[in-house]
C-alpha cells in the first residue's frame, strides 16, 4: 500500500513540476497541402470585435471569447462571404511571420500553446486559409502550426504571391 501511495506521489509531483510541452504536430508542415486543403483562401482586413472580450485583461493562447470581423478585400479560391467573423483578440502591434516566404510555420503568436494564432492588429490585412467547422462556419483552427491567419505586408507580399500561384495550379 505504501508503494502504491508513494509512486501517486511521485505522478502528481512530476506532473507539477514538468514545465507544459509547446504544441507539436505528427509531421511538418507543408505549405503546399495547407493550401491544397484549404476550403477557401481569402485576404481581409481586422475591422473591429463584433463581440468584445469578456474581460479585456485576460488573453488565452486557446480559443478566445472574443470574436473578430474582418472584411474580405480579395476572394483567392472558393467560396467565401464578403465578411467573417472569427474567434481572436485585436491587438496594438503587428505579428509578422519571421520565417521566409512561402512560410512552413505560424506566426510567433501562434506558438504560445495553442497551436494557432489568435490575436490581429486593428485595421491590417491578412492572408486567411479557411474551412468549415462543424457548426458550419469558417474557421482558421484547422491546421495545427501552420501559417493559417499571417498578417500581410503589403498587397504584393511574398507569402500573398506564393499562395496565389499554389491557388492558381490547383484549378488546372
Amino acid at each position: 500500500m505504501r508503494r502504491i501511495l508513494i509512486a501517486w506521489l511521485a505522478i502528481a509531483w512530476l506532473a507539477v513540476a514538468l514545465p507544459a510541452l509547446p504544441c507539436s504536430i505528427g509531421e511538418p508542415v507543408s505549405n503546399v497541402k495547407m493550401v491544397q486543403q484549404a476550403e477557401a483562401i481569402v485576404r481581409a482586413t481586422a475591422v473591429e470585435y463584433s463581440v468584445p472580450p469578456a474581460d479585456p485583461n485576460s488573453w488565452t493562447s486557446g480559443t478566445p471569447d472574443s470574436r473578430i470581423r474582418f472584411k474580405v478585400t480579395e476572394k483567392i479560391r472558393g467560396p467565401a462571404p464578403d465578411e467573417l467573423i472569427l474567434p481572436g483578440y485585436l491587438a496594438p502591434r503587428d505579428d509578422f511571420n519571421d520565417h521566409p516566404a512561402p512560410y512552413n510555420f505560424v506566426r510567433p503568436g501562434g506558438r504560445q500553446g495553442s497551436c494557432f494564432a489568435n490575436s490581429y492588429r486593428n485595421g491590417a490585412d491578412f492572408l486567411l486559409l479557411l474551412k468549415k467547422s462543424e457548426s458550419g462556419e469558417f474557421t482558421v483552427n484547422w491546421y495545427a502550426l501552420g501559417p493559417v491567419n499571417e498578417q500581410l505586408h503589403s498587397g504584393d507580399d511574398p507569402w500573398l504571391a506564393w499562395v496565389r500561384k499554389q491557388a492558381a495550379r490547383e484549378k488546372k
